[in-house]
C-alpha cells in the first residue's frame, strides 16, 4: 500500500495539480486536509471517474478532510464522536485494504495562549482520547494529515527562529509524544534520521527558496502496520511550480502482510 497525506490548501485552487500527482504516483490511499469546500463542491465525481472511492468531510471556507481510495471504503466515520459536538471538519476515518485510515488536520492554534491555542491543545486531547477509547495498539492503523506540530528540532530548519511558535511550543510537542506513545510510529523516522525532510513552508518572506521549513505533516502507524513501511519521503517537488499548496506531499509505502503457510 502506498499511502500520501497533503494538505492542498484548498481543493478547489489545487484540484488540477491533485490530479496529476494522482497519475504520475500512483498512489493506493490519498489523505487530504484544508479541502475548503463543503461536501457538495468536492471534487467527486470527476475522481469517481478516475477510479477514486472517496470519503468526505467538508466545510465552506475552512479546515475539511477526505480519504481517496482505489479500494472500496468501508465503516466511514466522521469526527471524534465523543459526545462533544464540533463544528469544525478536522477528522475523517475509514478501512480500506484491512487498515484503519483517518485523515487528521489539528488546529493551527495562531498564537500561544489564545483561545485558538487552547482549542488545539483540547483537540489534540480529544484526539488522543479517541485513539485509546476507540483503537487499539495492535490494529492496523494510520493517522496520517497535518498535525501543525514539528514534533522536534531536528523537524525545523531554524529552530531558534520559531521555537516560541505555535508549530513548536513544548506543550503541542508534549502531546505528540503521548500520541505516539499511546503506539504509534512516525514512518519518516523510520527511513530519516538526520535533519528534515520537511513538508511546509510559508508563502511569505520567501520561505521555500530560503530552505526556511518544518515537518508539520505526518504519517503515523501503528507497530504492526510500521513493521511494514519499506519507504517514506515528502515529496518536495509539489511545493514548486504553479499555484502549489504551502505543503508537500508526504508518502509511506507498506509491504503486504506476508501469508501463512497454514491451511
Amino acid at each position: 500500500m502506498k499511502l500520501v497525506t497533503w494538505n492542498v490548501n484548498s481543493i478547489r485552487a489545487r484540484q488540477e495539480r491533485l490530479i496529476g500527482f494522482l497519475a504520475r504516483e500512483q498512489p493506493d490511499v490519498v489523505c487530504l486536509q484544508e479541502l475548503k469546500v463543503s461536501d457538495d463542491a468536492f471534487p467527486r465525481l470527476e475522481l469517481e471517474a478516475l477510479g477514486w472511492h472517496c470519503a468526505v468531510q467538508g466545510q465552506k471556507t475552512y479546515n475539511g478532510v477526505a480519504i481517496l481510495s482505489r479500494a472500496p471504503l468501508a465503516d466511514v466515520k466522521m469526527g471524534l464522536d465523543d459526545g462533544d459536538p464540533d463544528q469544525q471538519a478536522r477528522l475523517v476515518a475509514a478501512t480500506t485494504g484491512g487498515v484503519r485510515v483517518l485523515s487528521a488536520y489539528m488546529p493551527n492554534g495562531r498564537s500561544v495562549g489564545s483561545e485558538s491555542w487552547e482549542y488545539k491543545l483540547m483537540w489534540m486531547r480529544r484526539l488522543i482520547s479517541h485513539l485509546e477509547r476507540v483503537y487499539r495498539p495492535s490494529d492496523p492503523l494510520v493517522i496520517a494529515g497535518d498535525f501543525n506540530i514539528a514534533p522536534e528540532d531536528r523537524d525545523v530548519a531554524r529552530p531558534d527562529e520559531w521555537r516560541a511558535s505555535v508549530l513548536c511550543h513544548e506543550e503541542g510537542r508534549a502531546l505528540a509524544r503521548e500520541m505516539l506513545a499511546w503506539g504509534l510510529v512516525d514512518t519518516i523516522r523510520l527511513h530519516h534520521a538526520g535533519e528534515g525532510p520537511y513538508s511546509w513552508w510559508d508563502y511569505r518572506m520567501l520561505c521555500f527558496p530560503k530552505g526556511n521549513g518544518l515537518r508539520i505533516d505526518h504519517i503515523f502507524a501503528t507497530k504492526p502496520l510500521a513493521d511494514r513501511c519499506t519507504a517514506a519521503w515528502v515529496a518536495r517537488d509539489e511545493r514548486k511550480g504553479k499555484l502549489p499548496s504551502d505543503h508537500a506531499p508526504v508518502v509511506a509505502v507498506f509491504q503486504e502482510p506476508a501469508m501463512s503457510n497454514e491451511q
